[in-house]
């Protein structure tokens, strides 16, 4: 059971730095299950599936080119994950309806993902939008 959720951990460690901060699109395909849900978003929109998350990260990479990953703590039972980790990037593009600022943000996130024959199949979240809001408009 522990080589099982260490295994866990790694596919979304892997999920984190080649996905996210490496804008790996073909490691995206093969971490995230073709059924993905995403808990995160309102249920029954185009954004609540694989493809939507697929939209999400290119948004991101757009507004955020530099955008790095640092997971801070990461704890697994069962089939879930849990990673507390931080992003930091410049704002290069237009986000929550910002223009770009050309500010060094960072801002926290909590995801919960449920992995099944090895590839994420669920997701929630909690993102500091509250703190990412604050950097981005406050001088």
């Amino acid at each position: 059971m522990e080589a099982t959720l260490e295994k866990n951990k790694e596919i979304v460690k892997r999920f984190n730095y080649e996905v996210i901060q490496g804008k790996n699109e073909q490691a995206f395909h093969e971490i995230v299950h073709a059924q993905f849900v995403n808990h995160s978003v309102p249920a029954g929109t185009a954004n609540a599936g694989k493809d939507g998350v697929i939209q999400f990260l290119q948004l991101m990479w757009q507004v955020f080119p530099d955008l790095k990953v640092t997971i801070n703590m990461q704890l697994a039972e069962g089939d879930l994950v849990m990673t507390y980790k931080t992003f930091q990037g410049t704002h290069k593009g237009t986000y929550m309806g910002i223009d770009p600022t050309n500010r060094s943000v960072s801002f926290s996130t909590i995801d919960i993902i449920r992995l099944q024959n090895e590839q994420a199949i669920e997701h929630w979240s909690i993102r500091d939008n509250s703190a990412l809001w604050q950097q981005l408009t406050h001088k």
